[in-house]
């Protein structure tokens, strides 16, 4: 019988999403974050714990080494091999047979085919697009990870599509999990109009357009210079980094332009937990993804953010998922449509009228919810004999507070 107590793994935690979904997780059984640390020395390879911020008692981060030549065909020697990650969390677990183990990413298979537990494989990034793989089969990876995991929870319908046709994976394994945002960010009624403004935006004339996120090559920076100039009754607020190169001269071009445009305010990198406050102060909060992979088979992270704040939405058909949240949001293919629906807007004071439909969406679209999904479709795969891992009800309004910032 699957004993509650026994904690479950998430290999690895690189984002902020797997911190949120393992605090989600941790509100009713025990969870260990794995996170690698890199490495020249083979023999530092004892895993050491960590101190997780603002974590309950049914929360831990560990950390084990990864040396340096990881996911490198010709160096694959190099890395840290399945057993001996296994091996490390093996010492963390009473009785593996009773520990899911949550794989997050492809190139741990051999340690989801050693682990004797349940293994569940949560893909958040169509990673076989990435532009540097090494030289890695990533295909072949997902293979394996199918083969081997009792549930497998793409974050999207395409993702699902490209496990099924292309990694072979059994669709009766499929759950699809999509993001989401903390519990505590749902409102607790109504609103009925932007919130305050942050100190940072606070002498920002009305009305305030929003962007929200990595500020990187995902995002048309030609297509949002040309709506800002189209527009000029706005202004706009970028928050998130800049950090990440942008390969394209002329997007990364047109970025600059943008961030320094004489309408543009843009507040830098926040603190995770600060996004909400900025997401509800905005009139109107604009997703201007570029069509491009692996954003446009993946979740978006910024519409969970904006929907629980409840405010109008605006999007490019940059990501295949958004084109299933209208009427949540408007779809603007092109910066013509773009512009045309912000002056409509901007005539309706931003009042479309689908603020509740917002809210009443947000309260199911929280990770405590996502939570809930994994733990009763794992209940469903398992064995009856092993079926005490327990269903979880969702709580939309318990506080699902998360350890990092957001990469997004």
């Amino acid at each position: 019988m699957m004993d509650r107590s026994s904690p479950w793994h998430l290999l690895q935690v690189s984002d902020v999403l797997d911190v949120e979904l393992a605090q989600a997780l941790s509100e009713s059984r025990p969870v260990i974050m794995w996170e690698p640390r890199r490495t020249f020395y083979p023999w530092g390879r004892r895993a050491s714990p960590a101190t997780v911020e603002e974590s309950s008692k049914n929360l831990r981060k560990m950390y084990f080494p990864l040396l340096r030549g990881y996911a490198r065909t010709g160096l694959s020697w190099l890395a840290l091999s399945g057993s001996s990650i296994a091996a490390m969390m093996r010492t963390e677990t009473p009785q593996q047979q009773d520990s899911p183990l949550i794989c997050t990413v492809p190139y741990f298979a051999s340690v989801a085919e050693r682990w004797k537990g349940p293994v569940i494989y949560w893909l958040t990034d169509l990673i076989a697009a990435y532009a540097e793989t090494h030289g890695v089969d990533i295909q072949a990876l997902d293979r394996r990870m199918c083969d081997r995991a009792t549930l497998v929870c793409p974050n999207s319908e395409r993702l699902r599509s490209y496990l099924i046709e292309q990694a072979g994976c059994d669709p009766r394994k499929i759950q699809i999990v999509p993001n989401a945002t903390r519990a505590a960010n749902v409102l607790a009624s109504l609103p009925q109009k932007p919130g305050p403004l942050p100190p940072s935006l606070r002498d920002v004339p009305r009305p305030i357009a929003g962007v929200i996120g990595n500020l990187a090559g995902n995002m048309d920076w030609r297509l949002l210079e040309q709506v800002i100039d189209a527009v000029p009754q706005l202004s706009w607020a970028f928050v998130g980094p800049t950090t990440m190169a942008i390969p394209d001269p002329d997007q990364d071009a047109a970025r600059t332009r943008v961030l320094h445009h004489a309408r543009s305010h843009f507040v830098g990198k926040q603190p995770y937990g600060d996004l909400a406050s900025f997401a509800r102060s905005f009139d109107v909060a604009v997703l201007p993804y570029l069509r491009c992979e692996p954003t446009y088979s993946g979740s978006s992270t910024r519409f969970y953010e904006h929907l629980c704040a409840c405010r109008v939405m605006v999007a490019t058909d940059g990501l295949e998922e958004l084109a299933r949240k209208e009427p949540l949001l408007y779809l603007t293919p092109t910066a013509e449509q773009m512009i045309q629906t912000l002056r409509e807007l901007d005539r309706q004071n931003f009042d479309d009228g689908l603020t509740k439909a917002r809210w009443l969406a947000s309260q199911e679209a929280t990770w405590q919810v996502r939570a809930a999904t994994i733990v009763n479709a794992l209940q469903q795969r398992l064995p009856s004999s092993d079926r005490s891992v327990g269903s979880i009800e969702s709580s939309p309004a318990h506080d699902g507070r998360a350890v990092t910032e957001s990469r997004c």
